[in-house]
């Protein structure tokens, strides 16, 4: 599906970030099989939701909203910090093929879109509790825990997906699995080794992870290990892993007070949303948008 407003196309990544946004807020509230089932409406949703944010790029713009200069430079910090530091940050920039003023500029459109949202929404409301009672009185059978591990790894990128490459990554990382069988930290073994930034920051550790919500072949891992138990090496897309599962939890119906909170933040959102929604339309309105099937048809 090619789409196009004023011209301008919407990449295929922009939707694809929009579908991740929602599976990852929605796992917040609803079990893996609900959302899998639901996927297609996301789909469609996040489709929209691509087309909503051009539209309210091209309106900050529009508008020329302002954004503190302090504001920028504080968020790029940021940025640096979280893959690692100026070098590995310049090293990721080289990468992708993009520069740090690119990186500045997509800062300050999204910087320009929070403020105009920020905008719109100012007054909403907090949903009352009896509005949330109500809420998970009808939906309580999407309040379903999943069952969820706490799992640290350790990752080894290949140089390449050649068999070669791959061989070389997999024998590093059986040399510490050997390391950590025969008594080695497996913190310590992950802040000298994982490629993951998990590595140093928390020594491998992913946190808890819901059934179904990761890589497939990390998933089946995961959920079929023992707690304290070590994996054998696991093939991601990402590279080359070993797990240890330090926790897990059975999965189950939720009671209104484990989802309280939730439901507020998705009451919230959902208020949220209709300020936005309506917003969008009108601009809608005024747009040019041509939605295009890319696919062939027999």
């Amino acid at each position: 599906m090619a789409i196009h407003i004023n011209g301008e196309a919407i990449p295929e990544a922009a939707i694809q970030y929009e579908l991740d946004r929602l599976v990852k807020f929605y796992s917040r509230y609803m079990s893996a099989q609900a959302i899998r089932e639901q996927m297609d409406a996301l789909k469609t949703k996040a489709k929209d939701q691509a087309i909503g944010a051009k539209l309210l790029v091209n309106e900050s713009r529009r508008l020329d909203i302002k954004v503190p200069q302090a504001d920028i430079d504080a968020r790029l910090q940021a940025m640096v910090q979280r893959v690692g530091g100026q070098e590995a940050f310049l090293t990721l920039l080289k990468k992708q093929d993009i520069t740090e003023d690119i990186v500045k500029d997509s800062i300050e459109q999204g910087r320009r879109v929070d403020l105009l949202v920020e905008k719109l929404t100012t007054g909403i409301s907090d949903p009352t509790e009896e509005e949330m009672r109500a809420h998970f009185k009808e939906h309580e059978d999407e309040y379903v825990k999943s069952d969820r591990a706490q799992v640290q790894h350790i990752l080894i990128k290949p140089e390449s997906n050649g068999e070669a490459d791959k061989g070389t990554a997999r024998s590093r990382l059986m040399e510490v699995r050997r390391s950590i069988e025969e008594g080695a930290n497996f913190e310590d073994q992950a802040a000298a080794h994982s490629q993951c930034p998990s590595g140093k920051k928390t020594g491998g550790s992913l946190g808890w992870i819901s059934k179904g919500m990761t890589a497939p072949e990390l998933d089946r891992a995961i959920f079929s290990m023992e707690i304290g138990e070590l994996s054998d090496v696991v093939e991601s897309q990402l590279g080359l892993h070993i797990l240890k599962k330090t926790a897990h939890e059975e999965g189950g119906k939720a009671d209104y007070a484990e989802v309280a909170e939730d439901i507020r933040d998705f009451l919230r959102h959902a208020k949220r949303g209709i300020v936005l929604s309506d917003y969008v339309a009108e601009l809608r309105k005024k747009a040019e948008i041509e939605e295009e099937c890319c696919c062939d048809e027999h």
